[in-house]
């Protein structure tokens, strides 16, 4: 059995925050894979099914974003599953809006929901990093995550949501590389203005290189020099013409 856990805050306040993409997640797989009904248990909201083969338990903790891991370490203890069989998904921030990255264990990189999670389950569990950008400057960290994402940003964010509940058959196998790939080139393919031509331009000979006195000015028409006369003389000499 796996536990695929999406973090986020409860209540239609937070519902279309960057800081609950991971609820977002849960929600895209349940309705991907035709899991069971969202019921509440574990401190939690829960759904059942089965994802590549596997028995999947999806959890959505109901405790907040800072307690998250209280409700993800009881469903854990309940099932007797070790913290390998955790896949969690959550907002990134230092990755840039649209790229997903995968990873077992590492630091909490300030996320409150994974410092949670460290402390109540350990770090050795796969997290699924959905970037939702940097505002720029740290003061700005928190209204930018609980901010909601705007209209524009709803484009490629049902796109990736969707790509992440077809690719999530990877993550049960443990195919990571894999879905990052799939998500990938999802987005690539969906998002790609229209009319794009992936055809590469023409190699054009490149210009012949010029002195930068040249450069910098018009070449001259050639002066026609006299043909006789001390002028003529002297030009030649100048020259070096005999």
């Amino acid at each position: 059995m796996l536990l695929f856990a999406g973090l986020g805050n409860p209540g239609a306040k937070y519902a279309n925050n960057r800081h609950n993409v991971g609820f977002m997640a849960a929600e895209a797989i349940a309705r991907r894979h035709s899991f069971s009904p969202w019921s509440r248990k574990f401190q939690a909201e829960v759904a059942e099914g089965r994802i590549g083969g596997e028995k999947v338990l999806l959890v959505k903790p109901q405790t907040f974003m800072n307690l998250s891991g209280q409700a993800v370490g009881e469903a854990l203890r309940f099932y007797k599953l070790d913290p390998s069989a955790v896949t969690v998904f959550y907002d990134e921030i230092d990755l840039a809006a649209g790229k997903v990255r995968v990873k077992v264990g590492g630091g909490s990189g300030g996320h409150n929901g994974i410092r949670s999670l460290d402390q109540h389950i350990g770090n050795n569990y796969r997290r699924v990093r959905i970037g939702v950008g940097h505002p720029g400057v740290k003061e700005m960290v928190h209204g930018h995550v609980l901010g909601d994402f705007s209209r524009a940003d709803r484009e490629w964010v049902d796109v990736l949501l969707d790509a992440v509940a077809d690719g999530a058959d990877l993550l049960a196998r443990g195919d990571d590389s894999g879905f990052m790939n799939r998500v990938t080139l999802t987005l690539r393919e969906k998002l790609r203005p229209t009319g794009a031509d992936d055809t590469p331009p023409p190699k054009q000979k490149p210009a012949k290189a010029q002195s930068h006195i040249r450069q910098a000015r018009p070449q001259q028409p050639a002066v026609k020099l006299p043909e006789g006369g001390p002028m003529a003389a002297m030009l030649k000499k100048l020259l070096g013409k005999e």
